[in-house]
């Protein structure tokens, strides 16, 4: 019988779609801006909606209804406040999240937040829905160049914890995020929400953060390929 693999460094959580339940608010907004410029959004919209930076969302509305790079700062401005307006209203965590926080602070496993979302948007859910949470720190779009899909924000968490990318295991539920931590190269462990993540080598699935310990966390380290529950 194998020794139980060691815990992880640390480990690095997505906010929206991963721990909070915001992924649906942030598609409404979408579409509700959307709309106000006369773009109907529908499922081949998601890949540039659905865990993408605000400036991501809002350069795919103005290309799709034709409008020029001068209004973008407009639309993202319009996204970032509706969105804001939405979450302050309510975002409720995701099945197992609460437990699985609360077992890693038991466990005395480092944890922090690494979203694509604006500081805005990261400060408002932690004073709420994630008010309970001891994170070490958390990272928004703002805290880096380059947000996800780009390795960048996982490197930087990496760096705060003084450890290697290699050693975390990142909690991730969207394509763009999943590519930010396996380019970084940590583990990941990939709960999907609204958008299927591609398998590959180095990411482990899970259904439900409700399936998901301390134990799974610690053998995604030592998981080569990709595999599932």
């Amino acid at each position: 019988m194998s020794a139980p693999a060691p815990a992880p460094a640390a480990v690095l959580f997505d906010m929206d779609g991963t721990l909070v339940d915001t992924e649906v608010l942030w598609w409404e907004t979408a579409h509700e801006v959307a709309a106000g410029l006369g773009h109907r959004l529908t499922d081949a919209d998601a890949p540039e909606v659905v865990g993408r930076a605000v400036a991501d969302t809002a350069a795919h509305l103005i290309a799709v209804t034709g409008g020029t790079a001068d209004g973008l700062p407009a639309v993202a401005a319009e996204l970032t406040g509706s969105f804001h307006r939405k979450v302050d209203a309510g975002a409720p965590l995701r099945p197992g999240a609460a437990a699985l926080l609360a077992a890693l602070e038991r466990h005395r496993v480092p944890f922090a937040l690494v979203s694509a979302s604006p500081r805005s948007v990261v400060d408002a859910v932690v004073r709420g829905a994630l008010a309970e949470a001891p994170f070490a720190f958390t990272l928004s779009a703002d805290d880096t160049v380059r947000t996800k899909p780009h390795p960048d924000p996982y490197m930087a968490a990496a760096t705060r914890f003084g450890v290697p990318a290699s050693a975390c295991v990142a909690v991730e539920d969207s394509p763009d995020g999943t590519a930010s931590a396996h380019a970084a190269g940590c583990a990941v462990l990939v709960v999907p929400s609204l958008l299927p993540v591609d398998p590959a080598r180095g990411r482990t699935f899970a259904r439900s953060l409700e399936e998901v310990d301390l134990g799974v966390l610690s053998d995604c380290l030592r998981r080569p390929e990709a595999s599932g529950s």
